[in-house]
């Protein structure tokens, strides 16, 4: 678990800064929350971490230790969860990319490891009419060409919740979190209309929504590598002078 926190000194920061026309942070938010029987509460997290990892060894971009509760209301019914509002996630990215730009880091991708953090949209919505320079990663076009070169078979509709694509970057990443069980516990709900309203409790009773039993460590390793090759349109962006 040691590599979910940087650990750069003040000096490398400054050494990968100085190779670079403009500096860029990377932010990975999770969530703790429930992910069923067999993923842990800090699924989200891992996964953040893990694709943010996999962009640090790729690009020369400051890593950040990563935001580990969010806004997880949808999941208030199993033990575990624990949430913070969005007005509250909103003012921590703010606050953490205003601290960035203080010290000569003036670009921020957040990398966002949780699909109900829907206000991380708006911060960066926000920030880029200011001017400054954020993006929101990975977006559902990145997921869709991961799931398509990693062989994954659901559809990001139904792979929602503690699937295939969660389960493979767990085995692939850290197979010792994972429990006995999601070789069962496939569940499928993809008419979901409602689920602002009624929670994820309204839709499953175990928690799970999505085909786990179809995940593997060889599709979660591709998964990655496709989100780091991704990331190479973000990079360029947020580094042009345009």
């Amino acid at each position: 678990m040691s590599d979910l926190v940087p650990a750069d000194t003040t000096e490398d920061v400054r050494t990968r800064g100085a190779g670079v026309s403009r500096q860029v942070a990377v932010l990975p938010v999770g969530s703790f929350e429930q992910h069923g029987p067999y993923l842990p509460l800090a699924t989200d997290t891992l996964v953040a971490c893990a694709v943010a990892r996999e962009i640090a060894g790729a690009y020369p971009v400051h890593l950040l230790p990563p935001v580990t509760i969010s806004c997880s209301h949808e999941h208030a019914a199993w033990p575990g969860t624990v949430s913070i509002s969005s007005v509250t996630l909103h003012a921590v990215v703010r606050d953490i990319a205003a601290s960035l730009r203080r010290s000569g880091v003036d670009a921020l991708v957040v990398v966002n490891g949780h699909g109900g953090n829907y206000v991380l949209g708006n911060v960066v919505q926000e920030s880029s009419a200011r001017g400054e320079r954020m993006a929101l990663f990975p977006a559902p076009e990145d997921w869709e060409a991961a799931r398509e070169r990693a062989g994954v078979v659901a559809s990001l509709l139904t792979d929602m919740h503690a699937g295939e694509i969660e389960t493979s970057i767990l085995l692939h990443a850290h197979p010792e979190m994972l429990r006995p069980g999601y070789e069962t516990s496939d569940f499928v709900a993809d008419d979901r209309r409602h689920l602002l309203t009624l929670g994820m409790s309204g839709y499953t009773d175990s928690g799970v929504i999505g085909r786990p039993s179809l995940g593997s460590a060889e599709k979660g390793k591709e998964l990655l590598g496709s989100l780091t090759d991704s990331f190479g349109a973000y990079f360029s962006l947020l580094t042009s002078d345009e």
